[in-house]
């Protein structure tokens, strides 16, 4: 395991996180910004592209969120998944914490802070929207900015590619039972029909997609093909993000001109949840004698969101204006640097990791 983890370091110090992943929380402050300046001039626009919809999915978000989603899918490979019996020790504390922890704790979180600390500055007709956004968030685990986070701390490859193979093969059956669950419980009510059909949309279609496409470049041109195609579109990608988020800063514009602590308050929670969670897995590994290059994006994963799903099924769930969408659009905002923090402390603390394992 040693031999791995002196590869996996060398494999890391070579990898960077890119100049726009590195600022996103300054893209996303800048689409604030011209959602809200291009909803304030224009807002029969705006109007008029939040009724393009087919069973209350929105059209335009649904394509922008394809764009997004598709490319960092590229990245998982299900062959992978022959790998989880080399780490099944980091294996089984993410999912555990995952599916058995994240999901539950947010809500915990949420119904402590939304619904009782914060509710008397907080609009009380969102209230229940807020909650349903927080869980929505830390309901799916993050799947491409993981590979960044496990590079950054000297990860083991193979173990993270096939952990977030076995996550997104994992959420095409969890995500909407355990988001109808934590809902119920909320006594927030959802349309079963709308939600099901985010995961065939969000989910099961985009995955459908880019493993067919994978496929394909794997058998025409290799690792090279698939390298140069994810290259291609990543600027796709995160256009696709800035795009949708200036559409919700669109509707979202005068509610949030008027409560512009809601935004701090929301992000309580999730800060909260991710130190909590990475915290968690990383002192689960580290009794059980996992290797630090696998704890590192052990705890990552499992604090790390996939915030993209959470605002698509938000914004279909709830609509566009709903405090849903802007909880979710919160863990985008804070997403890059709360993990970069998560990353150094990982990393600063490898020998008082290792020391515990003598």
């Amino acid at each position: 395991m040693s031999a791995q983890c002196e590869i996996a370091a060398k494999q890391a110090s070579s990898a960077s996180i890119g100049f726009v992943e590195r600022y996103l929380t300054l893209w996303v402050f800048l689409c604030i910004f011209a959602g809200i300046s291009l909803g304030h001039w224009f807002p029969a626009l705006f109007q008029t592209l939040g009724h393009l919809e087919i069973a209350q999915v929105n059209i335009p978000v649904a394509l922008l969120i394809w764009l997004m989603i598709i490319p960092m899918l590229l990245k998982v490979d299900f062959h992978a998944l022959h790998h989880v019996k080399e780490h099944w020790r980091g294996m089984g504390v993410t999912l555990f914490i995952n599916w058995a922890v994240k999901p539950f704790s947010m809500a915990l979180l949420a119904w402590l802070f939304i619904r009782w600390l914060f509710a008397p500055l907080l609009p009380a007709e969102q209230i229940d929207s807020y909650v349903a956004g927080l869980i929505l968030l830390a309901a799916a685990p993050c799947t491409a900015m993981v590979f960044v986070w496990s590079n950054l701390s000297g990860g083991e490859p193979h173990f993270t590619l096939s952990q977030v193979a076995l996550n997104d093969l994992i959420m095409i059956f969890a995500f909407a039972p355990i988001v109808g669950l934590l809902l119920g419980l909320s006594a927030i009510t959802i349309p079963w029909d709308t939600l099901l059909l985010s995961v065939v949309l969000y989910i099961l279609v985009p995955v459908a997609i880019a493993q067919i496409w994978r496929y394909r470049l794997l058998k025409k041109g290799g690792e090279k093909a698939l390298n140069q195609t994810l290259v291609r579109l990543g600027p796709i990608s995160l256009s696709a993000l800035l795009t949708t988020l200036v559409l919700l800063f669109g509707f979202q514009g005068k509610q949030i001109l008027s409560q512009p602590l809601t935004i701090a308050l929301l992000a309580v929670p999730i800060l909260i949840q991710v130190y909590f969670n990475s915290g968690l897995a990383y002192i689960l590994n580290r009794k059980l004698g996992v290797a630090h290059c696998v704890a590192a994006p052990s705890a990552l994963i499992g604090a790390s969101n996939f915030f993209e799903l959470a605002v698509a099924t938000a914004i279909s769930l709830f609509g566009f204006n709903s405090g849903a969408a802007l909880a979710t659009v919160v863990g985008v905002l804070i997403e890059v640097p709360v993990m970069l923090s998560v990353v150094k402390i990982v990393n600063r603390s490898k020998h008082w990791y290792e020391a515990g394992q003598q």
